[in-house]
């Protein structure tokens, strides 16, 4: 039997401090919105290495030590496997810069969801902040999406 299936592997950042969080306003993509950094894991990457370098690219900030807290996973219209390696962290240096993916602010926890979210990221949020949860799993069903926290 094979198990082999081809993935799209990315990552996301919740970058936190006190009750503050830093997000983006992602423009000019397919999921436009307040979001919080992150991209694709390059080839031959590390997972670790990948969301550094992609927080850093975004946002001009050099995290330390991103724990892995949850994945965000569906499975593509052509067979393949998309995933989002969901980390946090409040240990980062440097100064706060925007870059062409969106402006880079500081917003507390609790106005975040009274803002201009991506798709699902309400309900990606209690991934990031919920010990019990670790997956935001997509899947079709009588050929609607929809989704489940587990």
């Amino acid at each position: 039997m094979d198990r082999a299936e081809s993935v799209t592997l990315t990552n996301m950042c919740m970058i936190y401090q006190d009750n503050q969080v830093l997000v983006e306003n992602k423009v000019n993509c397919d999921w436009n919105g307040i979001t919080f950094p992150g991209g694709h894991v390059e080839k031959n990457e590390s997972f670790a290495d990948a969301v550094i370098r992609e927080v850093y690219e975004e946002t001009g900030l050099t995290i330390q030590s991103p724990r892995l807290c949850g994945i965000k996973d569906w499975t593509e219209t052509d067979g393949s496997r998309y995933m989002v390696l969901l980390y946090k962290t409040d240990k980062f240096t440097g100064e706060l810069e925007s870059s062409e993916e969106g402006e880079v602010f500081w917003v507390s926890r609790d106005k975040l969801l009274t803002m201009d979210l991506s798709p699902d990221m309400a309900d990606m949020l209690k991934v990031f902040s919920e010990d019990h949860l670790s997956e935001f799993y997509y899947y079709l069903e009588n050929g609607e999406w929809t989704y489940e926290l587990k």
